[in-house]
């Protein structure tokens, strides 16, 4: 089910009503009703893909309570992550380990065609499998106490605010807050609400009209010149970024109306001073899972500057592999690991750093760059083949040309890019205005008369400049 759909505007109020109807030791049951019936909304038959995670990883979380000797235990993790890895290699990468195992095939001259099977990706799969495994290696490191009911715990793993796209929440942060009752509280209500209200209009407002120049543009990359395909470049950097954070938005917002609090997933990306930081405020569930779970077991910073390096990169191509099964998703890891190493080798060399206490230019600068590296790596993010993304790093290299910016670009006119071009301006100031604090005590500090005139206004604005054709999150895919 999409949060931006007529079926999600009559479901949630429905779901939350009844939650707080309900008495306490009900909620979990509904919880789950609720949240598979939004799951089964896409594909009702893939629902049993997310019971058989849940039950395995709820079995090996009690069975490593009970188990004696390291050997035991250690098999117990295996068996839950090559559970999880299992469904998630079969249904994400087969196709991708086929074809490049029949390519590998053909340079050789052995004319091997490796099989391929129709199947269509499981939506969220690489969320909450992330989510599941996450808990049984806490358990596995004594970090979790095994849930015992399994009505929480596969509320956990299936909770619909963040069930498809995040944030991917820690058992230990999410679970005991099923345990506790949650009132109906006005305030915590309200604040939900803001929040949901802003994630609707990165969304409507600014991604899904963004959308429209960057898939045609990107649709046929030979067909323009530099300018049309620079600024569908940049307009893809916000496209994602309004979108994603939209979504974690709206579903931060969603759970904090129920009493429930999940992870911050954003935090203004775009003022990064570099790739390594921008990383600490972009996706910041994920970033923190593949450190946790993946970069401090390989060794983290506390190896030579040549393994550390090596450790980052192996984490960046792993993150690129997580979203998506392309040569497209290896290459814009690549880039982003060799942004993070360089700046790191140099240092280590006595090269680079600079005074921490460095003058505003400077730090402008470094923004700026920081932003121009990573909408480049975007290129590689949003073709569909590596020939396409060079076709558009060839085109942008080409130079911009004199012509007309939107010549040749159909369904987005001059007043299309005046809007987007606003509603890029809004979105920065707000963020700008509330760096150091929440969007919802950033409004709540105001009289109430102009709490009331922001509501309305973002209303009026959703109403008139909306896109609302339930465009799909384009995390869903991943």
């Amino acid at each position: 089910m999409l949060f931006n759909s007529l079926h999600f505007l009559a479901f949630f109020p429905v779901a939350v009503g009844i939650y707080f109807l309900l008495a306490h030791r009900w909620r979990w049951a509904w919880l789950l009703l609720a949240s598979y019936y939004f799951y089964m909304w896409w594909r009702p038959s893939y629902l049993v893909l997310l019971v058989a995670i849940t039950v395995v990883d709820y079995a090996v979380g009690l069975a490593l309570a009970g188990a004696k000797g390291p050997g035991a235990r250690r098999a117990l993790l295996v068996l839950s992550l090559l559970s999880n890895l299992g469904l998630l290699g079969f249904f994400k990468y087969f196709n991708f380990l086929s074809q490049a195992l029949t390519d590998a095939c053909g340079l050789v001259g052995f004319g091997y065609q490796a099989p391929l099977v129709d199947v269509i990706l499981p939506v969220g799969l690489s969320f909450h499998t992330f989510q599941a495994m996450a808990y049984t290696v806490d358990v596995y490191r004594g970090l979790q106490t095994p849930e015992r009911h399994l009505g929480y715990f596969a509320v956990y793993v299936a909770f619909f605010p963040q069930l498809v796209a995040g944030p991917i929440e820690r058992a230990g942060h999410l679970l005991p807050q099923f345990h506790v009752p949650h009132r109906f509280e006005a305030a915590r209500a309200a604040d939900g609400l803001r929040l949901v209200l802003w994630g609707f209009f990165k969304k409507v407002v600014v991604a899904d009209r963004l959308a429209v120049l960057v898939n045609e543009v990107y649709g046929q990359p030979e067909a323009f010149g530099g300018a049309q395909l620079l600024l569908a470049t940049y307009f893809f950097t916000y496209q994602l970024y309004c979108d994603f954070s939209g979504y974690s938005d709206i579903a931060v917002g969603s759970a904090r109306l129920m009493g429930f609090d999940l992870s911050q997933n954003f935090a203004r990306p775009f003022a990064a001073r570099s790739i390594a930081e921008l990383w600490g405020r972009w996706h910041i569930s994920l970033s923190t899972w593949f450190r946790d779970y993946v970069y401090i077991p390989l060794g983290g910073s506390r190896v030579g500057p040549g393994r550390h390096a090596l450790n980052l990169m192996i984490v960046f191509l792993v993150s690129g592999l997580w979203h998506g099964a392309n040569w497209t998703f290896v290459v814009w890891g690549a880039l982003h690991g060799l942004f993070v190493v360089v700046p790191l080798l140099l240092r280590s060399l006595g090269l680079g750093g600079g005074d921490a206490r460095r003058a505003p230019w400077r730090t402008g600068l470094s923004v700026l760059v920081t932003f121009h590296l990573f909408a480049f790596a975007l290129i590689f993010f949003r073709a569909q083949s590596l020939g396409e993304a060079l076709a558009v790093v060839r085109g942008i290299a080409g130079g911009l040309g004199s012509g007309p910016l939107l010549a040749g670009v159909t369904g987005f006119d001059g007043l299309e890019l005046a809007i987007a071009l606003v509603s890029i301006a809004v979105l920065e100031l707000v963020q700008f205005a509330g760096a150091r604090r929440s969007l919802g005590a950033l409004v709540a500090a105001r009289p109430l008369w102009t709490r009331w005139g922001f509501y309305y206004a973002t209303l009026v604005v959703l109403l008139l400049f909306g896109k609302f054709d339930e465009r799909e999150f384009i995390y869903f895919q991943f």
